[in-house]
């Protein structure tokens, strides 16, 4: 991503973006109103629409999306959020947006592993398993993990800063993860859904700006996918696996909170007991490598 397309991810109007994202969505019988007399020149509700719903001014929605919501209340943000038919989760990200002033980027410092996390990891045995910072960089992981998700890459990728693995980049640029996932499509949704709301709570986060700017240039999936402003934690869900070593199988993955360090998570990848998905897995133990040096 070039610094010009990272001052225009960080300057542009995150706030009105999702507000006409989501009012993009509705349509009058949606919300059991009528709607207002003239030609409809785009989809969905009208700001005038959406003020009545809401209770408010068109001039005051009107200026929450143009980005001046410095003093939005969280009572008018509550309202809004009804009146677009916000889940809870889009009504966060709602408020977090309204709330955020214009900073400008920084780059983090990298993101380490805690050894009681590594730990963690290297209990789990036979369970695929791997730690995942908030932009979802690959920063450590299990034998298993390596073998079910990512054999193709070298094991020790993660140890190293400059090659380590990105699940979104491997998703939607990666020919071999793309294949991995027989439901590639929901897979995608999920991923850029979490973005949406790490970017959210971090909208001066340079690393994750030349991400979602890498992606949106070489994937047009994910360009429409971003667009469309969905927002969604990824927190479990089953998916259908077609591995180029033990074949097709379902599993469930889930993320879980790590306690010393809130912006990362513990994705952990398990299976129905006593079904084939299972058995899978235990011939796929074969062919896992050594755990990488920590």
């Amino acid at each position: 991503m070039t610094t010009s397309r990272a001052a225009e991810w960080t300057a542009a109007d995150r706030l009105g973006d999702f507000l006409r994202a989501r009012r993009a969505r509705l349509r009058p019988e949606d919300v059991g109103s009528a709607a207002l007399p003239g030609r409809r020149r785009v989809a969905g509700l009208r700001r005038e629409e959406l003020a009545q719903l809401a209770g408010v001014s068109v001039s005051y929605y009107t200026r929450l999306e143009q980005g001046h919501s410095a003093n939005a209340s969280d009572a008018v943000l509550d309202a809004i959020a009804r009146a677009l038919r916000l889940d809870e989760h889009e009504a966060e990200h709602l408020r977090e947006l309204a709330a955020r002033r214009p900073r400008p980027l920084n780059r983090p410092s990298p993101e380490r592993v805690d050894s009681l996390t590594r730990d963690l990891l290297r209990s789990l045995g036979d369970v695929p398993a791997m730690v995942l910072g908030r932009r979802t960089d690959v920063l450590a992981w299990n034998p298993m993990a390596h073998a079910l998700l990512a054999g193709h890459l070298d094991p020790a990728a993660p140890d190293r800063l400059a090659d380590r693995p990105n699940l979104a980049r491997m998703l939607f640029l990666d020919p071999h993860t793309r294949d991995l996932y027989v439901d590639w499509e929901r897979k995608a949704r999920a991923v850029v859904g979490s973005l949406r709301l790490v970017a959210g709570r971090h909208p001066e986060d340079g690393l994750l700006a030349s991400l979602v700017g890498e992606l949106s240039v070489q994937s047009e999936e994910f360009a429409e996918l971003w667009s469309d402003h969905r927002v969604k934690p990824c927190e479990a869900d089953r998916y259908r696996l077609r591995h180029p070593l033990v074949g097709e199988l379902t599993v469930t993955q889930q993320l879980l909170a790590v306690a010393r360090s809130p912006e990362q998570s513990v994705a952990v990848v398990t299976t129905e007991e006593g079904s084939s998905a299972a058995d899978s897995l235990k011939l796929l133990s074969r062919f896992a490598g050594p755990a990488s040096a920590d």
